[in-house]
């Protein structure tokens, strides 16, 4: 699946939008994630509106691929994707954390349409993307399975409980995605507790592994397309993201980790992300 400079320029467009309603829907909720959803958006953005197979029409396709999200609490980044690509209207995100929302503050699978699972405790998804993935091998289906995680998140053993798993069947349908920020809530990555060498550990687990900058869209794309083609093992993508990317005086900020801007703040956010032009620099060549 080749992109033109073109769809790259349109998903960069789509990613600006999407972050700036990130922003809006915490500053309605008061509460909430701002880091890990603005460096996620660009990936986001390039699954909602290129990777997937998928209709917002019709979410319960069963040609569909899986798109299963581990890390729950950067869920403001997959409302506002999935708003923005159809699934509902980009006016309910403002409901986000309230009462009887469909918007919780971690995904409930049986609110909203188009969510693949229930997720808040960190290190479980993996164990449910390889699950699906390795149904439809059994049944010779052809949907992909898709895991978006954290770096953090690392530290639970449940994940790699998943990973040997994925490794011994050989679950080549399954890709999983790494937010690799270098924060979490206590601080940087590898204060808390190292995580590297993260690409060797999963290589010896029989994983294919490919790292990126994850903020350069057309890199992201090719990485997915490239994990089409193995076909002996899973694989892992290592996206080098930046936390709070978009907003210069948050970025790198572990602190935004779980915090919200205030209303002044966001209108200075929002003029920041506006600003954003052309295509998105890749801070890791």
């Amino acid at each position: 699946m080749v992109i033109t400079e073109k769809e790259v320029t349109l998903i960069e467009a789509k990613a600006r939008d999407i972050r700036a309603t990130i922003i809006d829907m915490l500053v309605a909720a008061g509460s909430g994630h701002t880091a890990g959803p603005l460096g996620m958006t660009d990936i986001f953005a390039a699954f909602y509106f290129h990777i997937l197979n998928h209709d917002p029409k019709k979410p319960d396709w069963e040609e569909r691929d899986r798109l299963i999200l581990s890390n729950g609490h950067i869920a403001p980044v997959r409302y506002a994707a999935m708003a923005h690509a159809g699934y509902f209207p980009v006016e309910e995100c403002q409901t986000l954390r309230k009462f009887g929302s469909r918007l919780q503050g971690h995904p409930e699978r049986t609110k909203l349409p188009g969510l693949e699972t229930t997720s808040g405790p960190l290190g479980s998804g993996l164990s449910q993307a390889a699950g699906m993935a390795y149904a439809f091998k059994m049944d010779g289906k052809k949907n992909r399975t898709y895991c978006l995680m954290s770096d953090g998140e690392q530290n639970a053993g449940n994940i790699w409980e998943a990973v040997l798993w994925a490794g011994k069947y050989k679950l080549h349908n399954l890709t999983a995605v790494m937010d690799r920020n270098n924060i979490q809530i206590d601080g940087m990555t590898e204060d808390i507790m190292p995580l590297e060498p993260l690409a060797d550990k999963y290589r010896a687990f029989n994983w294919h592994v490919i790292e990126v900058d994850g903020h350069n869209i057309t890199e992201f794309i090719e990485a997915v397309e490239h994990a089409k083609a193995i076909v002996e093992k899973p694989t892992i993508i290592i996206a080098h993201t930046i936390p709070g990317k978009g907003v210069p005086e948050i970025e790198y900020d572990y602190r935004w980790h779980g915090k919200p801007p205030t209303k002044e703040e966001a209108e200075v956010f929002i003029k920041e992300i506006r600003s954003m032009k052309g295509k998105v620099p890749n801070e890791y060549a």
